[in-house]
C-alpha cells in the first residue's frame, strides 16, 4: 500500500502542474477532497480549481465527471456549475506521471466565487430553503442522464448501505446502539427502496461542496459543486444527503430539515413514499459516514478530511434517534403540502358517522350541552399569572361560571394558545431560538373532583400510569380503539389516584363503561379539577404519556395527529379556538387608523398580549426576555402592584379636589427617598407632563424663557418638551433649536468632542459659553435640564464634575437646575436611589416618570419649597388625573416593592455583573467599542477599529436577538448603541442568558466582517 504522504500533492507540485498544463500562475490554496487532491488557484484573470487524481484512476470515471457537469449546465442554464477548462493542448483531461511513476489525471475547472457552507454563520431558514431548492434543481437536471460509471459500487450510496452491516464490530456502547437501531430500520426499508424513483444524483451536498453568496444578512446557496460521488440511486437520497450535512450541529435538526425539504419539493416534487423513507435515509448517510471514518482512521490516520464531520455526525445521530420516525414523516408531509397524518381524513369521515353524546362520556351528569370558557393567552377572564396559578382562585372562577349554566358542562380548549405552559419544562431550543409548547391539543371538561368518566368507544387499555410531575397529567389513562381497521387512541388526564386501580393494561373496555374519576388538585398534577380529553391517531412511540400541548410553529402537524375530539362529540359550542390575534390584520388596521408617525419595534413587529416579571409574551405564548422596558420597573404585572390598582379601582377613582389618604401616603413615601432640600411634590400622568411642568415652573420662578439643554437629549412629547429635546428637533422632521433653546455638546467621553478621562470641566465650560451668549442678548437663563445618565443620546454617563460645574454656572446666572430622572430614577442606578445623587448635587427640580407607576400613567415633579412657593403665584395648577387614588395606590405599591425586595441593591449587584460580562465580550469582540452605564441602566456601542459607528450591525443585532428570544433596542445619535434597562427584577441568570445570546450573534458573519 502506498503511504498517504506519497499520494498527496504539495502546494509546490500543484503550482508546477498549473503552470505546465494550463499556463496558470497564482496563489495556490489546498482544498478538501477524498478522491481527488484539489487546489484553488487565484490569478489576476480569475480563480480556478485544479483537480489531481489519485494514481491509476479509472478514465471512464473521469469521463463520467466531465459529462455530468456538462449535462447539468446544458439542462438548466440557471444552475451554476464549474466550467471545464481545457489545457494548453486543448485537452479537457490531462495525464501526468508523478515522482513514483504513477499516472494521475489532471483537470481544471472554473471557480464559483462565494463562501463555503462550512464557513457561513448563521444558517438561516432562507439559506436552508435555498439549499433544498438548488439540490432539487440538480436532481431535475439529471433526471434523463445516465452513464455506465453511474452504476458503480460506491460506499457513499445509501441504496448500497448494507455494506456497513459487516463493520458493526468497530463500535461499542451507545455508538453501537445507534448503529444497530438505524441499520435495523434500513433492513426494514430495503424492499421499499426498490420501488422508489431512480436516477443519477449528485450524492454529496456536504458543507464543503456548497457555495453560498456573500450576502451576510440574507445568504443563499449559489451552487452545489464536486460531482465526484455522483451515482445511480434512489432520487430521494440526494435530499437525504443534503439534510444529513446541513442539519449537523443544529439544536433542532428536524426543524432545520423542513426548509430544505420545502425548497427541494419546490423544484423537484417529492412523492409520499419518498418522504416516508427519508428519516431512515438521512440516518443511513450518517451511519455510512461514521463507519467510513472508523475504517479510514485505521488506514489513513493522517488524512484530516476523513475525520472532519465525525463528532458532528455522532451528535446528529443521537438527536435523530430521539425523533420519532412517524412524527418526522408527518412533518415532512406537511411541509410538502400533504395532510400531515395520512389517516386524518379517513378518521374524520369515520368519526362524524359515529357520534358520542355527552351522556356516554358523563352519564351521571344531567348535561344538555357545553358552555365554552376562554383560557387563552389574551383572556382577561383568567386574570394575571398570580391569579390563574392559584387553583383555589381558578376553581372559584369556574364554579361561578358553572352556576350560571347549571345544565351545561364548562368545556373547551382545543387548539387554544394558553399562558400556563411557559416554564422550562415546555421549552426547547428551536431553529430560530427558544420556543414554548403553548397550544392545547385536547378538550378540557371543567367538572368537580370525583366526577365519573366513561368510555366513548369499545377498546382496550393501552396504559394507565401516574405522571407525577407538577403541571403534568397526574394519573393518566390511554385507551386504544380502531376505525376501519386502523388504530386511534383517547387520553384521559388529571384523574384520581384510585383510577389507577380500576383498569389494567390490555384490559378490554366497552362503550359506556366506567373507566376513571376526575381528580382533585392534590392528586391530578396540581390543576383545578377537570378532565383533559384528547384524541391521537398515533402514539409516536410514547408508552405511558403523550404531549397535551404543541409548539405553535408545529400546529399543522399536531392538529393532524391529534384531531378535534368534538368531531365525534358533535357539540355546537365546542369549537376549536381560533387565532384570537392576526398580526398581519392588526398591522393593516393600525396603519389604516393610527398616525404614521407611531413607530413599531423590529423589522417583523411582535404582538404582545401578556407580561410576566422580566418577560413579555406574544400571541403565540412565546416568551421574550425584556431588556428594554424600564416602564415595568418592578417587573411586568407585579402581583402586589396589580392588586393595589385593582383594589383601589373597585372603591374610588377621582381627582384631587377631594381629600384622600392615598395621595398623602404616596407623597410621604416618595419624598422619603429624596434629600431634605427636595420636599414638595406635584403629581402628573407622564414623564412628558412632568418635564412640561418643570419647564413651566422654571419660567415662572425666574421670569426667563431661555433653556440650556444637552445635545441629543430627549425630555418628552409636549410642545415645551420638544423645544428642549435635541433628539427631536435635530432629528428627522425637526427644524433645529428654537430661539430660546441653547444646546451644549453631548458629554460623550468615548466619541464626543472631548475624549478620555477628566473631560467634565471641558464639557461643562460650554454651559458657561451659552450663558454668556444668552446674557449678551440682554436675557438670562431660566433653567438647565439634563438627564442624570443621557438615555436617547446613547446611555452616556456624565463625566465627573460635569453636573457640579454646570449647576454652579447656571445658579450663578439666576437659573434653575432640572434633573430629568424619568429613565434612571427609583433605584435603577443601584448606587443611589436617584441618578443625580451619584454626582453630589441637589437639583432645584426633579422630574419622575414611567418607573413610578410600573406602566400605569403616573409621574411626579419634586422641587424645593422655594421653587414651589414662587410657582404658587395665584394661578391654579390642576391635573384631572394626576394624583388620583388609583395611581397613588399603584405608585405607593411600586415604592414598597422596591424597598421590600431590595431592588436598588439588586440593580447594583446584577448591573455590575452584567457590565463585567459585557466587558469580557468586548475583549473577544472588538466591534463593541464602549460599555457604559450604572446599575441596570447600561449600554454598549458598536464601532469599527476607527470608532466609526456601525448602525446596520446594531439594527441587525437587535433583530437577531429578538429572534433568539431577547428584546433589545437601539439608540444614540448614530443609532449604534444597544440600551439595557430591563425591569429591576432582572437577575443573574437573565444576565447570563443575555451575554450568551449576544456572544452567539457577535460570532455571526455580518458582525464579524464589520469588526475586521
Amino acid at each position: 500500500m502506498i503511504a498517504y504522504d506519497q499520494l498527496r500533492i504539495s502546494d509546490t507540485q500543484a503550482a508546477h502542474l498549473a503552470k505546465t498544463f494550463f499556463d496558470l500562475s497564482g496563489k495556490i490554496s489546498p482544498l478538501t477532497g477524498e478522491l481527488d487532491f484539489n487546489f484553488k488557484i487565484d490569478t489576476p484573470n480569475g480563480s480556478y480549481v485544479l483537480k489531481v487524481s489519485r494514481p491509476d484512476v479509472d478514465e471512464d470515471y473521469v469521463d463520467f465527471q466531465q459529462k455530468i457537469i456538462a449535462q447539468v449546465a446544458q439542462s438548466n442554464p440557471s444552475i451554476r456549475v464549474p466550467k471545464i477548462i481545457p489545457d494548453i493542448r486543448q485537452q479537457t483531461v490531462s495525464t501526468w506521471i508523478d515522482k513514483i511513476g504513477q499516472a494521475r489525471k489532471i483537470r481544471l475547472l472554473s471557480w464559483i466565487d462565494g463562501r463555503l457552507w462550512s464557513g457561513v454563520n448563521p444558517h438561516t431558514e432562507g439559506l436552508l430553503y435555498s439549499l433544498g431548492l438548488q439540490a432539487g434543481l440538480i436532481t431535475q437536471a439529471l433526471i434523463e442522464f445516465d452513464h455506465p460509471k453511474a452504476h458503480r459500487i460506491i460506499h457513499w450510496d445509501m441504496d448500497q448501505g448494507d455494506w456497513t452491516f459487516a463493520h458493526t464490530h468497530l463500535f461499542e456502547g451507545r455508538q453501537a446502539e445507534l448503529i444497530d437501531l438505524f441499520q435495523e430500520r434500513f433492513r426494514v426499508l430495503q424492499p421499499t427502496l426498490a420501488h422508489l424513483r431512480k436516477g443519477v444524483i449528485h450524492n454529496d451536498a456536504n458543507d464543503n461542496n456548497i457555495v453560498v453568496s456573500k450576502d451576510f444578512i440574507q445568504p443563499e446557496v449559489l451552487a452545489i459543486i464536486d460531482y465526484g460521488d455522483a451515482v445511480f440511486s434512489s432520487l430521494v437520497n440526494d435530499l437525504a444527503v443534503a439534510i444529513a450535512y446541513a442539519v449537523m450541529d443544529k439544536p433542532d435538526p428536524l426543524a432545520a430539515a423542513l426548509p430544505i425539504i420545502r425548497g427541494y419539493h419546490a423544484s423537484f416534487p417529492l412523492q409520499e413514499a419518498e418522504l416516508e423513507a427519508l428519516h431512515t435515509l438521512v440516518a443511513m448517510r450518517l451511519v455510512i459516514s461514521v463507519t467510513k471514518s472508523a475504517i479510514n482512521k485505521r488506514q489513513e490516520p493522517d488524512n484530516v478530511y476523513l475525520l472532519i464531520s465525525e463528532k458532528s455526525a455522532w451528535d446528529l445521530l443521537e438527536k435523530w434517534a430521539a425523533i420519532n420516525p412517524t412524527l418526522a414523516y408527518c412533518h415532512f408531509r406537511s411541509t410538502c403540502g400533504f395532510t400531515a397524518h395520512p389517516q386524518q381524513k379517513a378518521f374524520l369521515d369515520w368519526a362524524q358517522k359515529n357520534p358520542v353524546p355527552l351522556s356516554v362520556l358523563f352519564p351521571t351528569l344531567n348535561a344538555q350541552d357545553t358552555t365554552p370558557v376562554d383560557l387563552s393567552i389574551n383572556s382577561t377572564w383568567i386574570g394575571c399569572k398570580h391569579q390563574f396559578s392559584d387553583n383555589d382562585w381558578m376553581t372559584a372562577q369556574l364554579q361561578r361560571l358553572q352556576a350560571k349554566h347549571p345544565h351545561s358542562i364548562i368545556a373547551g380548549g382545543y387548539l387554544e394558545t394558553r399562558p400556563f405552559y411557559t416554564t422550562d419544562a415546555f421549552k426547547k431550543e428551536g431553529l430560530q431560538g427558544p420556543e414554548y409548547r403553548t397550544v392545547h391539543l385536547g378538550v378540557d371538561f371543567w367538572l368537580p373532583a370525583q366526577t365519573p368518566v366513561h368510555a366513548p368507544f369499545d377498546g382496550k387499555v393501552f396504559c394507565i400510569t401516574h405522571n407525577d410531575f407538577d403541571k403534568d397529567y397526574g394519573p393518566t389513562l390511554i385507551l386504544e380503539h380502531h376505525f376501519d381497521g386502523a388504530p386511534f387512541y383517547t387520553l384521559y388526564g388529571h384523574l384520581t389516584l384510585t383510577s389507577l386501580t380500576l383498569l389494567k393494561p390490555g384490559q378490554s373496555v366497552q362503550r359506556g363503561e366506567l373507566i376513571a374519576y376526575i381528580g382533585a388538585d392534590t392528586e391530578n398534577g396540581n390543576w383545578s379539577p377537570h378532565l383533559h380529553f384528547q384524541c391521537m391517531l398515533d402514539l409516536l412511540g410514547n408508552t405511558d404519556n403523550f404531549p397535551g400541548v404543541a409548539f405553535p410553529q408545529q400546529l399543522e402537524v399536531w392538529s393532524s395527529i391529534c384531531p378535534d375530539p368534538n368531531v365525534f362529540l358533535q357539540q355546537k359550542n365546542l369549537k376549536p379556538a381560533l387565532a384570537a390575534l392576526d398580526p398581519q390584520h392588526l398591522l393593516q388596521e393600525r396603519k389604516k387608523m393610527l398616525g404614521r408617525s407611531l413607530s413599531l419595534s423590529y423589522q417583523a413587529p411582535l404582538t404582545m398580549v401578556r407580561g410576566d416579571d422580566v418577560y413579555l409574551i406574544d400571541h403565540r405564548g412565546q416568551k421574550y426576555l425584556d431588556t428594554v422596558n424600564n416602564v415595568a420597573h418592578v417587573g411586568h404585572e407585579h402581583p402586589q402592584v396589580v392588586q393595589a390598582g385593582q383594589g383601589q379601582m373597585a372603591l374610588l377613582n377621582t381627582n384631587t379636589r377631594y381629600l384622600h389618604p392615598a395621595i398623602v401616603e404616596l407623597a410621604e413615601a416618595l419624598l422619603a427617598t429624596f434629600p431634605p432640600e427636595l420636599s414638595v411634590v406635584h403629581f402628573v400622568n407622564s414623564g412628558s407632563e412632568a418635564n412640561e411642568l418643570a419647564l413651566r415652573m422654571a419660567k415662572t420662578v425666574t421670569r426667563q424663557r431661555d433653556m440650556i439643554a444637552v445635545e441629543v437629549g430627549y425630555h418628552g412629547n409636549t410642545n415645551a418638551c420638544i423645544e428642549v429635546s435635541s433628539y427631536k428637533f435635530d432629528g428627522k422632521g425637526g427644524s433645529g433649536a428654537p430661539e430660546h433653546t441653547h444646546i451644549v455638546p453631548l458629554p460623550d467621553a468615548f466619541r464626543g468632542k472631548y475624549r478620555g478621562e477628566n473631560t467634565g470641566p471641558a464639557y461643562a465650560a460650554h454651559i458657561q459659553e451659552q450663558i454668556n451668549s444668552i446674557q449678551a442678548k440682554g436675557r438670562n437663563v431660566a433653567a438647565f435640564i439634563c438627564e442624570s445618565i443621557i438615555s436617547c443620546g446613547g446611555q452616556i454617563e456624565l463625566p465627573e464634575q460635569y453636573l457640579a460645574l454646570a449647576y454652579a454656572a447656571v445658579r450663578a446666572s439666576g437659573g434653575l437646575c432640572i434633573a430629568d430622572e424619568v429613565q434612571v430614577g427609583c433605584g435603577r442606578v443601584g448606587s443611589h436611589f436617584w441618578g443625580f445623587q451619584a454626582h453630589g448635587v441637589i437639583p432645584d427640580i426633579v422630574t419622575i416618570g414611567k418607573p413610578l407607576g410600573n406602566g400605569h400613567p403616573l409621574a411626579a415633579v419634586v422641587c424645593t419649597p422655594a421653587v414651589a412657593d414662587a410657582f404658587a403665584n395665584g394661578m391654579e395648577f390642576f391635573n384631572t388625573f394626576g394624583g388620583n387614588p388609583v395611581s397613588c395606590a399603584i405608585g405607593k405599591a411600586v415604592l414598597e416593592v422596591v424597598k421590600q425586595e431590595n431592588l436598588q441593591q439588586h440593580a447594583w449587584e446584577v448591573g455590575n455583573y452584567l457590565k463585567n460580562g459585557l466587558v469580557d465580550l468586548q475583549k473577544k469582540y472588538p466591534i463593541i467599542g464602549d460599555v457604559r452605564g450604572q446599575g441596570l441602566f447600561l449600554g454598549f456601542e458598536l464601532t469599527d477599529a476607527q470608532r466609526k459607528p456601525l448602525p446596520e450591525q446594531t439594527a441587525y443585532l437587535a433583530n437577531r436577538m429578538k429572534m433568539l428570544g431577547i428584546l433589545m433596542s437601539t439608540d444614540g445619535p448614530d443609532h449604534n448603541v444597544l440600551k439595557i434597562k430591563p425591569p429591576m427584577t432582572f437577575g443573574f441568570g437573565h444576565a447570563d442568558d443575555l451575554i450568551n445570546r449576544l456572544a452567539t450573534v457577535f460570532a455571526e458573519d455580518f458582525m464579524d466582517i464589520a469588526a475586521q
